[in-house]
């Protein structure tokens, strides 16, 4: 067995309270990172990382959609799927909440908070797009954009726990009782101001997958956009965030600034 295939047979840990789908993205990322799987090679199919990493394919098919929105990944249709040549850039630069890029004067949004979980340890993506240690909490949050009470779009964010204990959860004073009618970004700007940034967002196209898909009320291979949001405070980042944002939202705009 060639070392590729001995790295991703490692057993995944079953009792961490980790999700399967973030496990598997984890270990194939630290494959790319620690340069087993080298750029520009082709990586094994759906079905041969399923057997190798012991989950099912639709664990492993979540796993690489977030790879490839994260710029890690290019697929070839017909061909597989293969390390990227060069690591992903930093996009944008865009301190807005999302349900203000999303709003429209004729039909407002509702915000619906779908589930607010601390995550010990913070799932791999996260703690490296933050440069947070392994061992480090971090609270994800995720909230759904609704118009006229239809799913538009599917805010997931993160947020450094040790950061939580400085903001204003409103008149909640842990995040899991904070009022939803405001994403996480929102209460960030409102609390620290001019001490959050820079922001960068990546664009990527994409598709809900099936545990996104449930929440969105529809289906894993609609198209959507995925904007994956970073924010610093004071210099240091400490929030993450994917949007993803069906069709039915209607048009998206961004404008680039320098902060």
């Amino acid at each position: 067995m060639d070392d590729r295939l001995t790295f991703l047979s490692r057993p995944l840990p079953r009792d961490s309270g980790v999700p399967l789908r973030v496990q598997a993205h984890s270990r194939i990322l630290d494959g790319i990172r620690s340069g087993t799987l080298r750029p520009g090679t082709m990586i094994p199919t759906e079905t041969e990382l399923g057997r190798l990493l012991g989950v099912s394919r639709t664990v492993v098919r979540e796993a690489l959609m977030l790879l490839e929105e994260d710029g890690f990944l290019t697929a070839r249709r017909g061909v597989g799927r293969f390390v990227a040549d060069t690591p992903p850039q930093a996009g944008l630069h865009r301190l807005v909440p999302i349900e203000e890029l999303l709003a429209a004067p004729s039909t407002p949004l509702r915000l619906r908070r779908s589930e607010v979980t601390r995550q010990t340890p913070a799932p791999t993506f996260v703690t490296e797009e933050l440069g947070l240690d392994a061992r480090k909490s971090t609270w994800f949050i995720e909230t759904v954009l609704l118009r006229d009470d239809e799913p538009i779009a599917l805010c997931q964010e993160h947020l450094a726990a040790p950061a939580s204990g400085d903001l204003d959860w409103g008149d909640a004073t842990r995040p899991e009782d904070a009022p939803a009618d405001h994403t996480l970004l929102a209460l960030l700007i409102r609390h620290h101001g001019p001490a959050l940034g820079p922001a960068t967002v990546r664009i990527t196209l994409g598709t809900p997958g099936p545990t996104r898909a449930t929440v969105l009320r529809t289906g894993p291979a609609e198209p959507a956009i995925v904007l994956t949001h970073t924010a610093a405070l004071d210099g240091r980042p400490f929030y993450l965030a994917k949007h993803i944002v069906l069709a039915a939202a209607g048009p998206l705009t961004l404008t680039q600034n320098t902060l």
